[in-house]
């Protein structure tokens, strides 16, 4: 079966099924809402909820989720918070009050953008 598979490894997107370009301008949507979901993630749990969540037709790079996260950062959308587990240092993400506010707008421009694209192709 991963024969059939289309796979970009060396994009900044590991996709399973779909092209990077498609998932590109998604990124930070799919992270707000996951973020809105979960209250606050680390990396690792991201990339994973999203393989889970997408049946592993999704599987991000830390390549392009941590620049994704920074940006949301920068933009004061999220936060960061650094915990000390044993000697590993996690860092869990979470949503500002802004974040929240821009997720709901994100949201509903994907949905329309998703309902537009589908009366294009259907027909």
């Amino acid at each position: 079966m991963l024969e059939n598979l289309d796979i970009h490894r060396n994009s900044m997107y590991l996709c399973a099924m779909y092209s990077k370009e498609l998932l590109k301008g998604t990124l930070s949507a799919i992270v707000l809402k996951l973020l809105a979901e979960n209250g606050k993630m680390y990396g690792y749990q991201i990339t994973q909820r999203v393989k889970e969540l997408s049946d592993s037709k999704i599987l991000l790079k830390e390549g392009s989720l941590y620049p994704a996260l920074h940006k949301l950062k920068e933009d004061g959308l999220i936060d960061v918070e650094t915990q000390n587990i044993g000697k590993r240092v996690r860092h869990y993400y979470f949503m500002t009050t802004q974040g929240v506010q821009v997720k709901n707008e994100k949201e509903s421009e994907l949905k329309d953008f998703i309902d537009t694209i589908n009366k294009i192709i259907t027909t």
